[in-house]
């Protein structure tokens, strides 16, 4: 399965945004492998729209074995700053629909 999200990264806070992705915890990428994420991707608009791309069995499934992740706990605390909404990003994921896919 296919799942795409969007979130809102602070436009003040887009370069350190985009520093700590390109050094993403090896434990933290450890457990998304492990817990059922692949092929996952973000893409940052200028103006701090967040896509996120990735392909897994269960998405509740995925979610909720990294929830269970201490990793996952100390990134989001840190990562929490970043987003314009309240809470995590993990609990602002929400699937779009797709409505369209070439193959």
């Amino acid at each position: 399965m296919r799942i795409c999200f969007l979130l809102q990264v602070r436009p003040n806070m887009l370069d350190e945004y985009k520093r700590r992705h390109a050094a993403v915890w090896p434990e933290m990428l450890d457990a998304l492998r492990r817990t059922g994420w692949h092929n996952y991707s973000l893409f940052l608009r200028p103006d701090g729209l967040l896509v996120g791309y990735l392909e897994t069995d269960d998405f509740a499934r995925a979610q909720a074995l990294m929830q269970l992740e201490p990793i996952n706990a100390r990134w989001q605390s840190e990562m929490a700053p970043f987003f314009q909404s309240t809470g995590n990003a993990d609990e602002n994921m929400f699937p779009l629909q797709e409505v369209f896919h070439l193959d």
